[in-house]
């Protein structure tokens, strides 16, 4: 698919063949445009093909537009007109016309029935080999030529390249092994665009206790966590929480992540971790006098596994230290067991910080939507610039919302330049 065409001046370039850039290599090719995608590494969608841990949470079924556009915070108001373009039904109607079914699953997350990221990069690339795409791997782009207004050609480790218009989808810097190290964020400087700095966004956290890290591995399906500011409640969450090897990951952390980041510039950032929400101190210490009664002359270490949620036995252990661990069940006192049911409806944590980009499902950042036509996704700055997908400074949850500003913004560059 590569040839020799260093003199040719193609209808589009597209720089990044991640998954807003293939889906606008593919609208514009279909539309008989000739069509170049560079990309800096050896295959496209490297990041596509392993996002939602290889199965590919496509997009989010929310059927309430007004409650899907707000998961995108103050960027909400500038999507109301790309999502008339190509929404979540365009998105389910794009693919499974191609073959690739997908299902809906909790949350409203969206899936292929496979549970394949590579059949939803399989659907794409198909489509840029139909329509005769060029595609131009380890091709890196080091500047933009241009005349204030107008992109002339840019120029590549393979050469210079012309082109009518210029689509910019090179992601933002989640995942920088994929190739996503911001170099989109420098071009749309250097064009004189407002980029906001990245900093990453749905994230997992770092914590300071060992008895976290004990547990990596161990998912909690239904938690409150309560996070404080010096001490002082900031807000709540409850969902499904996963220990890692350095702190807290799983959908309710990622979500929170962004919250999370602005209260540790501000102070010390604790957490507190429920984990029974929906029983109350009362309900839960007849629940553990039960468990003592029925095993009054065991000791305590061994009888904690009948009153938590499993997997979480030897951490609680570590945190009983205000009583002995090896005392029989039937000596413990009354203030003892109300200390222990204390613990279990407010685990302790001190947050250290949040991962890096390496570790980032989404970075915040990227260039001001009111520098960007989104009826068109056209610069208007650059007169034949379009930008895509993760280039734009949008808050997002994580259960498939970024990938549907992706396969949105592509859709409508594709049918724009």
């Amino acid at each position: 698919m590569q040839k020799n065409n260093k003199n040719k001046i193609w209808d589009v370039i597209v720089i990044g063949g991640g998954a807003s850039g293939m889906m606008a290599a593919a609208v514009a090719s279909a539309r008989s445009r000739s069509v170049l995608v560079v990309d800096k590494n050896e295959s496209l969608g490297e990041k596509l093909k392993i996002t939602g841990g290889g199965r590919c949470n496509i997009t989010n079924n929310e059927p309430d537009i007004h409650k899907m556009l707000k998961v995108y915070g103050e960027g909400s108001p500038y999507l109301y007109t790309p999502f008339s373009i190509f929404g979540v039904k365009d998105t389910f109607t794009y693919f499974e016309s191609r073959g690739l079914p997908l299902v809906v699953q909790a949350r409203n997350r969206v899936f292929p029935a496979t549970e394949k990221a590579f059949d939803v990069f399989n659907v794409l690339y198909k489509e840029l080999v139909k329509n005769k795409v060029e595609i131009r791997n380890n091709c890196i782009v080091s500047n933009f030529i241009h005349n204030n207004s107008k992109i002339i050609n840019i120029n590549t480790s393979q050469g210079q390249f012309y082109a009518k218009s210029f689509i910019l989808a090179t992601g933002g810097m989640s995942h920088p092994e994929t190739g996503s190290t911001g170099d989109g964020l420098s071009f749309l400087q250097d064009l004189g665009h407002s980029v906001t700095d990245p900093t990453p966004d749905i994230v997992p956290i770092e914590v300071k206790e060992d008895w976290v890290k004990s547990l990596s591995g161990t998912s909690l399906s239904f938690m409150k966590i309560n996070f404080c500011l010096n001490g002082k409640n900031q807000f709540s969450k409850t969902g499904k929480i996963l220990f890692t090897h350095f702190g807290l990951s799983g959908p309710l952390i990622l979500n929170s992540a962004n919250k999370i980041n602005t209260l540790l510039s501000k102070g010390e950032v604790t957490a507190f971790i429920d984990l029974y929400p929906d029983t109350n101190n009362r309900v839960l210490e007849e629940k553990i006098i039960k468990v003592f009664d029925l095993n009054k002359n065991k000791i305590l270490k061994t009888v904690v596994k009948d009153f938590v949620p499993e997997g979480m036995s030897f951490a609680i252990q570590k945190l009983i230290n205000f009583v002995d661990i090896d005392k029989k069940v039937h000596s413990i006192t009354k203030e003892e067991r109300k200390e222990i049911v204390k613990l279990l409806k407010a685990l302790p944590l001190t947050v250290v910080g949040l991962m890096g980009y390496d570790r980032s499902v989404v970075v915040n950042g990227g260039v001001s939507l009111s520098e960007i036509d989104m009826k068109t996704m056209k610069s208007k700055l650059i007169d034949n610039l379009y930008v895509t997908g993760d280039l734009l400074h949008l808050n997002r949850n994580s259960g498939g919302y970024s990938l549907q500003i992706c396969w949105t913004t592509g859709y409508i560059a594709g049918i724009s330049v």
